[in-house]
């Protein structure tokens, strides 16, 4: 028996090999969320950027009411709306080089469309039409991930793969609340620090993993809190300050970058909106929290500091509106005409090779569109 395993209270002062390779202390956040618009701090910051902040944010909203509406309407299966949690959204897109790579999930649809992602094809996988919508090689956005945190492990192996290859390139992964639950999420930080891969995780803590209240979810002080178990920095930020959203992560994205391995951000914000608009929200959750939220709307914060700053007046606050109009009127046209589908493009894309099971449900299905007179099933002999 070994002194360590002696039985009694005695605790031995453990040898080297078993003492912190780290020093916990730095890694932890501040007892309170970062801010900046309101401080004196944001008399520093960039005009340009607070003006480019404040147009995502307007059009963001635009687009999340829009898609919301076509869900109503029949034109999309579901839409996750990012509505008050915007600030995340845009300043996750904002913060990478173009470069890098964005792992989302299902509700940030807006941040892909930030990156550049036309709006529409970041709607496809919503509506049903296609397996994610879009390429993910042409604007480096990993498709839209509903299954919880799987997305997570990706962004480390991509970003461990960049790093190998020397490649200058970041992941940053955004995961809900609910997602920090999952086995996956804890793989990935592990992962991820361990082979101080480049990647940045942020945690948008919105108050709810669908009726779930954080309280069920963790007994931690914060999600950021969780940063030191796996020996990288936490960051707790006002997830509605949009610019110190972007500080922080862009701050974090350097430092993975220049080879100071990963950092978790969590986000605390609030969603506006019910989880989905099959979700009814009222059954856990009360209208007086959520218009406390709404008075801290991360829209309103930034439009007051350019107010307070003279950076923006009612014409430019106009302009902002009306370009959110213009992108909801050409979402709703596009959006409204049916698209031309090939029920044998299913099979596409699945396996490099097709499996004998797809072969077989692959020439079923020609058979049953041959049989129905549907055009595209002759087609099928060329794939």
């Amino acid at each position: 028996m070994t002194v360590l395993e002696q039985p009694g209270s005695y605790r031995p002062t453990p040898p080297p090999a078993w003492r912190p390779r780290t020093d916990p202390a730095p890694l932890l956040p501040d007892a309170e969320p970062y801010r900046l618009l309101g401080t004196e701090a944001a008399a520093g910051l960039d005009p340009g950027l607070l003006r480019r902040l404040y147009g995502h944010l307007v059009r963001g909203r635009r687009y999340n009411g829009q898609a919301t509406a076509l869900t109503r309407q029949g034109r999309l299966a579901v839409y996750p709306a990012s509505t008050g949690q915007e600030a995340c959204e845009v300043a996750a897109a904002l913060a990478l080089e173009e470069q890098d790579w964005l792992f989302p999930s299902y509700r940030d649809t807006l941040a892909a469309v930030v990156r550049g992602l036309d709006p529409v094809r970041a709607l496809t996988l919503l509506r049903g039409d296609w397996h994610s919508g879009y390429d993910p090689h042409e604007h480096r956005i990993a498709p839209l991930c509903t299954p919880l945190a799987t997305q997570l492990p990706h962004a480390v192996g991509l970003a461990h793969a960049a790093r190998l290859k020397g490649d200058d390139v970041v992941a940053l992964a955004m995961v809900g609340d609910g997602g920090t639950s999952e086995g996956d999420f804890h793989e990935a930080l592990n992962f991820a620090a361990v082979w101080q891969a480049p990647v940045v995780f942020l945690v948008v803590n919105n108050g709810f993993a669908i009726s779930v209240p954080l309280a069920k979810q963790t007994a931690a002080p914060s999600f950021a809190h969780k940063a030191v178990g796996y020996g990288m920095p936490g960051r707790l930020v006002d997830g509605n300050d949009a610019a110190a959203v972007h500080q922080v992560l862009s701050e974090a994205v350097r430092h993975a970058r220049a080879g100071g391995g990963p950092a978790l951000v969590e986000a605390v914000t609030y969603r506006i909106d019910a989880h989905t608009n099959a979700d009814d929200a009222t059954r856990y959750r009360t209208d007086a929290e959520v218009e406390t939220w709404r008075a801290h709307d991360p829209i309103d914060l930034l439009e007051g500091e350019l107010t307070r700053r003279g950076l923006i007046d009612d014409d430019g606050i106009r302009a902002e509106r009306e370009a959110a109009e213009r992108l909801a009127a050409d979402l709703r046209e596009r959006m409204h005409q049916d698209p031309v589908l090939d029920p044998m493009e299913l099979f596409d894309h699945v396996y490099a090779e097709r499996t004998a099971q797809l072969r077989d449900q692959a020439e079923m299905l020609r058979a049953e569109l041959a049989a129905a007179g549907e055009p595209g099933a002759e087609q099928e002999g060329a794939r």
